[in-house]
């Protein structure tokens, strides 16, 4: 299905990628030659508008940049494509978010997870966010480039993956050690569990290690998204150190 994205370098990169792109509006005091010339070569008609209304009948009174394009909805694969598509000698890494909801976090930890090469992001099916225009937005573009997964049972996709010789890590207080103690050198999923409630019972079960970032100020707690980065970069550092 047909859906809008908008802003400057999300429609960069869409032109760039794979993805069908139908049509390219743009408000004609920001005309952008880069992104004429893309859509010439991607086939995808280019219409200049005057007015921002008509931006904003289509993606909402968002920060549109004054550019939005139509694109083929994003697609979803499922589990064992992401594990095949992984790189022969590479140790899989995969995130899943359990019940994660702000489409701002889950596309900052996109663009995270497309710096250091994450293989895969799984995603509920219920009470979770979903591949969004504000998604793509925020990701600026690694929406096209990373992989996600929705499931419907986030326990039982735990299992099947532990099956198949993964360490499931979660960021949870519970029996927690420091982020920094745990040798990320095997294949893992790290978990990482909602805004307000963290990770859910059922799926806490299936971790093998809680993890925990240390914090000596004023606030106990840090946004999803910034944590994720946090202990996505140290399993890069534990993967790749100097």
């Amino acid at each position: 299905m047909r859906q809008y994205i908008y802003g400057k370098n999300t429609v960069i990169e869409a032109l760039k990628g794979s993805k069908p792109v139908y049509q390219v509006y743009m408000m004609k005091n920001v005309k952008d030659d880069k992104i004429i010339a893309l859509a010439k070569s991607k086939n995808a008609k280019v219409n200049i508008v005057a007015q921002k209304n008509v931006l904003n009948d289509m993606v909402g009174r968002v920060v549109h940049q004054g550019i939005v394009a139509q694109v083929e909805g994003y697609d979803y694969y499922e589990i064992d494509e992401i594990i095949n598509h992984i790189p022969k000698g590479k140790q899989p890494l995969l995130l899943m978010l359990d019940g994660l909801e702000d489409p701002h976090n889950l596309g900052a930890i996109l663009r995270t997870c497309d710096a250091i090469e994450v293989d895969g992001v799984i995603i509920g099916k219920n009470r979770s966010v979903a591949l969004t225009p504000t998604v793509a937005k925020v990701s600026t573009g690694a929406i096209d480039y990373v992989k996600v997964a929705q499931v419907t049972n986030l326990s039982r996709t735990l299992e099947d993956l532990k099956k198949k010789g993964f360490w499931v890590v979660g960021c949870d207080l519970d029996n927690s050690q420091d982020y920094r103690a745990v040798d990320y050198n095997m294949p893992v999923v790290i978990v990482i569990g909602s805004e307000g409630f963290g990770i859910s019972r059922l799926v806490k079960k299936h971790c093998d290690m809680n993890v925990i970032l240390p914090m000596t100020g004023h606030v106990t707690s840090l946004n999803a998204s910034v944590a994720t980065a946090v202990i996505l970069y140290q399993v890069y550092n534990s993967r790749h150190p100097f």
